[in-house]
């Protein structure tokens, strides 16, 4: 349903639904030519007020703060925005247009004639709070190489045959249904659980007449929900309450590992040493060190890291992963970042990469892949080397 207008009619309100594309110059338009011919009293558009800042502000990516992003433990999240934003970056260049161009002029036409502007997206850092509370590790590990490979691949469609695509009414519909088969939790969480998000926020509007400016790929979706709202006895504030909390069950059982492993782990060397004396704890002890600290090393030299950031990787690893508030590649890193500090034209360049080795030339996402890999290591180390003291306990 891309550029076309769905009218939904409830309980005497009027929600007229907009598909578009998000980096379509002629999505744009035909924004502003609905919003002047629908006349609606409140222009709804699929954002949030963090995601509206950051089309704003097109430099933020020159502000940041790399060391903030290491000490807080987001430098996956970042990675991945970064990627995303790129990808979109990539497709709106081919068009010789501007990402979210068609969520700003509808703000825009929107002020301009007095309308009433909502935000009717869940905030994204709850969006992405709850998927990362419901994805697997194998779905991140299925979306973390699809998302690299579709990225830097040569093969594959280039960006041309993307956006001829995207000019298709259904093809960002089947789209998500390929992406619903590949991560089934993160479809669950982007599209289904948003879609329900966005049409109790419509709903809930004190308008008679909405005109609501959504990717196309939720039109259906939203449609569906809201024709079947009437027969529904609901309260949406408690639903919508319901959407914005994070999944306390899964949040508790990755807690439990956190606090669990390194927990498991000092108590094999407790019992090994009460079982087998002194030279067993020795021996537990060294191979914890070798094989933790290693395999974080070699994250990191994976990673092009300076020589001390490796040396860091190896020396913190041991200790870390013995506590939960911890990680190796967050002290990699910080070193990383002191002894390669980035310059003005590694953040300039954050939204200019095109290719995997670009990833390693920037200094920025340098010191990221330096975090990334580091704690990939220890945390494989971690496993090897418990399994491995295990083993020699029940020898």
């Amino acid at each position: 349903m891309l550029n076309e207008v769905v009218k939904v009619s409830l309980n005497g309100k009027e929600i007229y639904l907009l598909g578009t594309a998000h980096v379509s110059e002629e999505s744009a338009r035909i924004v502003e030519k609905s919003i002047e011919a629908i006349k609606p009293e409140v222009v709804a558009v699929e954002l949030d007020r963090e995601r509206y800042q950051a089309l704003k502000d097109r430099h933020k990516w020159e502000n940041l703060d790399i060391y903030e992003v290491i000490r807080s433990g987001k430098g996956y999240l970042f990675l991945l925005h970064l990627l995303l934003a790129n990808f979109q970056r990539r497709i709106s260049e081919s068009l010789n247009t501007t990402p979210g161009i068609e969520m700003i002029s509808a703000i825009k036409k929107a002020k301009e004639l007095n309308l009433r502007v909502e935000f009717v997206d869940r905030d994204i850092r709850i969006t992405l709070k709850r998927a990362l509370a419901e994805i697997t590790l194998l779905e991140k590990l299925k979306l973390l190489y699809s998302l690299v490979e579709d990225f830097f691949s040569d093969e594959g469609e280039s960006i041309e045959e993307i956006m001829e695509k995207l000019k298709e009414k259904d093809v960002l519909n089947e789209m998500l249904a390929e992406l619903s088969k590949e991560v089934p939790s993160l479809k669950r969480v982007l599209v289904d659980e948003r879609d329900r998000y966005i049409a109790y926020k419509l709903y809930s509007l004190k308008a008679k007449r909405v005109l609501a400016v959504l990717g196309a790929g939720h039109i259906s979706g939203i449609k569906h929900i809201l024709e079947n709202l009437s027969s529904e006895k609901i309260s949406f504030d408690e639903e919508l309450k319901k959407l914005e909390e994070i999944n306390t069950k899964k949040a508790n059982f990755s807690k439990l590992l956190k606090f669990g492993i390194p927990a498991a782990i000092i108590f094999l060397f407790l019992f090994g040493f009460y079982l087998k004396g002194f030279s067993f704890l020795a021996t537990s002890l060294e191979k914890w060190i070798l094989i933790n600290g290693s395999l974080a090393a070699l994250g990191a030299m994976l990673a092009l890291a300076h020589p001390l950031s490796v040396l860091t990787a190896f020396i913190a690893a041991p200790i870390t992963s013995l506590n939960p508030f911890l990680a190796a590649g967050w002290f990699s890193g910080l070193v990383e970042a002191k002894l390669r500090k980035p310059r003005v034209k590694d953040f300039e360049a954050l939204l200019k990469i095109n290719s995997i080795t670009d990833l390693w030339r920037n200094r920025v996402t340098r010191i990221l892949l330096v975090v990334l890999f580091a704690n990939l290591g220890s945390s494989l180390g971690t496993w090897i080397a418990g399994l491995s003291i295990i083993s020699d306990l029940l020898k």
